[in-house]
């Protein structure tokens, strides 16, 4: 840590905070933080070795972070032109099945959960292609009845069948074919090969120039925005209204538009001026006619689930209608409750076009539907698997203002008096101090620990944790939020120090093991019956990884 003490002496020094995280992460991108070294070795099996080898060797904005003005419909923008020639010389697979096409700031890949769920428990043979993944790339291809991920053969082996086309695009290409674009033509040629009946797709940055944006009108059944929302900001324009305009871009001609929401008064209207233009039938699930609530929460096996009615009424546009009274979600909050009525409505949009949805089918769609790593409480089996037997453990990969009120609901509606601790790690391009900001002025936490994961398995985008905390601490002090550094001293002599604190402490973790067991100890001090307790993972999607990486072995 020597290095990073020279640094931190003399901050005072440097012309900007931005210096210093300039600095650090030139470092990390070293490999070196302290004495340990961050691994950039994939964890995918050895039979797609050659697929993530090949991947490996392209952009892969995920690890590197997304230009500016990528995502916007612009000359910055990624080339909507490559991405269709490459479709094109694999022989247009996305034209082989139908699709509903995903976009959002937040919720996107919940509501696919959700919808996918449903269309499956009717019998459909669903392709679901979602990102980003925790453990395996396999895990955001999902197929067939049981909505398994695609096997490592199947991939492997229809990778050998197009490698000579991707490597000719490559070259024609000017060798600017990224990571994303080639995992998203693979897909889409995997569901063509399997002959899925529909395909549900997560579209990956903004909606206009995203990858996934390949699908004509005549294949496309219903285009879905779940949320607008500050993420990615430079990438999609710099405003929310250029946010807005960016998604809209996944909107067909006369594809019916479900909006989940709700949004502000002139973003819908952005989002609804597109529709209009397109001729496209409006699907609205904030509808005032849509009446949906969480009456309950109920435990079993220790996890909260909820107890909702959904009851959807529209007429403006389509038509569509359902009552469900008494669901039973594992995956809780109103933000869940919400992702849930917006898939419910792509569901009745598409039983309005033919095809054989049940209400039965939305009800035990809903009810089965579970997504790692989103407002998941671990079973005591599992918090024992990670090292925490008594501990009771939410992780969710919040990572933004808006997802952090989310957790912070979903707190407030499972534990609302428990002793509280946060263990945080965020990728550098995140906007720190609003997401601390939100989550210091609700529920307070009683302790905030500080770590750093490897961010799409390299270290260019990893935050340090020592950065991370001045953020919350700027945070705490505008909020008038009283806390306490913990510094280096460790937690037992901080404790002899503190005492039984009222504070907010603030404290830093070499990694995210050694951090759950600080927040653990600072939570039994507050509280010697730690089951009473709950410590929440999150920031990243990486973290989350990182933590339930035990459960997979």
């Amino acid at each position: 840590m020597k290095i990073f003490n020279i640094l931190w002496r003399n901050y005072t020094n440097l012309n900007s905070r931005k210096t210093l995280i300039s600095i650090t992460s030139k470092i990390h991108k070293l490999g070196v933080l302290g004495n340990r070294r961050f691994s950039t070795m994939s964890n995918e099996e050895p039979e797609l070795k050659e697929f993530t080898d090949y991947l490996d060797n392209l952009k892969n904005y995920e690890r590197l972070g997304v230009p500016i003005g990528a995502g916007t419909d612009s000359n910055d923008g990624f080339d909507m032109g490559r991405m269709n020639r490459l479709m094109e010389r694999l022989g247009n697979p996305q034209s082989r099945f139908k699709s509903v096409h995903i976009a959002g700031t937040k919720g996107k890949g919940s509501t696919a959960m959700f919808l996918s769920n449903i269309l499956r428990q009717e019998g459909y043979s669903v392709g679901c292609y979602t990102s980003p993944h925790l453990w395996t790339i396999r895990e955001r291809i999902l197929l067939g009845r049981n909505g398994e991920p695609v096997s490592a053969k199947s991939l492997n082996s229809l990778f050998l069948r197009v490698k000579d086309i991707l490597d000719l695009s490559f070259q024609m290409e000017n060798r600017s074919i990224s990571h994303f674009e080639v995992f998203t033509a693979v897909a889409f040629t995997l569901f063509a090969q399997e002959n899925v009946d529909i395909a549900v797709v997560e579209a990956g940055l903004g909606g206009a120039r995203d990858a996934t944006n390949v699908f004509s009108s005549s294949e496309l059944l219903a285009s879905i925005i779940t949320t607008i929302g500050e993420e990615h900001l430079a990438a999609l324009g710099g405003s929310l209204e250029s946010i807005a305009k960016a998604k809209s871009g996944i909107i067909k001609q006369a594809c019916p538009v479900v909006l989940g929401g709700p949004f502000e008064p002139h973003i819908e209207s952005i989002l609804r001026d597109k529709a209009s233009s397109m001729g496209s039938p409006i699907v609205s699930a904030s509808s005032p006619g849509n009446r949906s609530s969480i009456k309950d929460i109920k435990r079993t096996n220790g996890k909260p689930y909820q107890i909702c009615d959904i009851l959807i009424d529209i007429e403006k546009d389509l038509q569509l209608s359902i009552e469900l009274f008494d669901v039973r979600m594992p995956m809780v909050g109103s933000h869940q409750l919400q992702n849930a009525v917006t898939a419910t409505c792509a569901a009745l949009s598409l039983r309005e076009q033919g095809w054989r949805i049940s209400d039965g089918s939305i009800r035990v769609g809903l009810e089965h539907a579970c997504l790692t790593g989103r407002s998941q409480f671990l079973t005591p089996k599992e918090a024992e698997a990670v090292g925490l037997a008594a501990a009771t453990i939410l992780v969710d990969g919040a990572h933004t203002k808006e997802s952090a009120r989310s957790l912070t609901d979903t707190i407030q509606l499972t534990y609302p008096d428990a002793p509280l601790a946060l263990v945080v790690a965020m990728a550098n391009d995140k906007d720190h101090l609003a997401f601390a900001k939100e989550l210091l002025s609700r529920k307070t936490p009683d302790a905030v620990i500080l770590t750093e994961v490897n961010i799409a398995g390299g270290s260019s985008r990893l935050t340090p944790a020592s950065l991370l905390k001045e953020s919350w601490v700027q945070a705490a002090m505008e909020l008038g939020v009283t806390f306490s550094d913990m510094g280096i001293e460790g937690v037992d002599k901080f404790l002899e120090e503190q005492g039984k604190h009222k504070c907010v402490v603030l404290g830093t973790g070499r990694s995210v093991e050694e951090s759950m067991n600080i927040a653990n100890d600072l939570l039994r001090a507050r509280a010697p019956d730690s089951r009473s307790c709950l410590i929440a993972v999150t920031g990243s999607l990486h973290i989350v990884s990182s933590l339930l990486a035990p459960l997979q072995r």
